[in-house]
């Protein structure tokens, strides 16, 4: 049982180094900046080191993890099934319901970390998907090794589709999206809310593996993959004020119904009073 732990503390230790780049990454995202900087070269860089460094250990942590004892440990196999739904779909769940209420109270920050949260999650999921599909690799219950890669195969048999592990990135993309927007709006807050959000998120990585659903050289990649895309994906709205997305989407409101009460109303054209005056 020590043994497992210490592979689980590796685990969680190799996939939270993406946290001091990220949140090092969140500090500059400002209108000024470009959509993509060096900063996230480096971030790349530093993946996909990590992936190579601990590709070889992907069997040997497969069969720690694969303990018997580990296995029938009760509080981890509840922990790693709560966290696994948090992720997905539970991410998608609660952007959605963050959305609609910050639409509902007029609380336009609740409503844009809900929207673009819920962005960071579909275009990570789309890269995901598309590298899954292309890149073909076995998940560690085929028993065929951390080697077997596919072209094109993951796109018709999801027993191939291990490459990288879709739940940490969704996991990820949660994390760098809300800990984007609550430090733009409560700086003071930036460590408190990264540590927290990308600790739970480095916890859903080590649960796949738990569940012999992904190598750990997958969880590092998707780790990767969702932290740039929530990242992006605030810097992109904080650098196009009044895109089309939230135009459309952060427009309606709440307002009297003339009998006491409230009626939502919802622009079916965009918000064009978001848009720059014409020159």
């Amino acid at each position: 049982m020590n043994q497992a732990r210490s592979s689980l503390l590796a685990i969680l230790l190799l996939v939270s180094t993406t946290v001091a780049p990220a949140l090092q990454a969140q500090a500059d995202s400002t209108r000024s900046r470009p959509l993509f900087t060096t900063g996230d070269a480096a971030l790349v860089a530093g993946i996909l080191l990590g992936a190579r460094l601990i590709h070889p250990l992907d069997e040997h942590y497969r069969l720690r993890l694969q303990d018997s004892s580990t296995q029938a440990n009760k509080k981890l196999q509840t922990l790693s099934a709560a966290v696994r739904v948090i992720a997905a779909p539970g991410a998608y769940i609660i952007g959605g319901t963050l959305y609609g209420a910050g639409r509902l109270a007029k609380n336009p920050k609740l409503a844009r970390l809900g929207l673009h949260g819920t962005e960071a999650l579909i275009v990570g999921e789309i890269t995901a998907t598309t590298l899954k599909g292309l890149i073909g690799r076995a998940r560690p219950y085929v028993g065929a090794g951390p080697d077997d890669y596919g072209f094109m195969r993951g796109f018709s048999n999801n027993a191939f589709k291990s490459f990288p592990s879709g739940h940490s990135v969704a996991a990820f993309a949660a994390a760098a999206a809300v800990t984007s927007e609550t430090s733009r709006n409560a700086p003071s807050t930036r460590w408190i809310v990264g540590t927290a959000m990308y600790g739970g998120a480095a916890l859903v990585g080590a649960s796949r593996m738990y569940n012999n659903q992904h190598w750990a050289s997958d969880v590092i990649v998707g780790a990767g993959i969702g932290t740039l895309a929530g990242l992006k994906v605030v810097r992109y709205h904080d650098s196009h004020p009044g895109n089309l997305v939230d135009r459309w989407l952060l427009a309606g409101s709440l307002v009297p119904n003339g009998q006491g009460g409230q009626s939502v109303r919802w622009s079916v054209m965009p918000d064009l009073s978001s848009r720059p005056a014409a020159r």
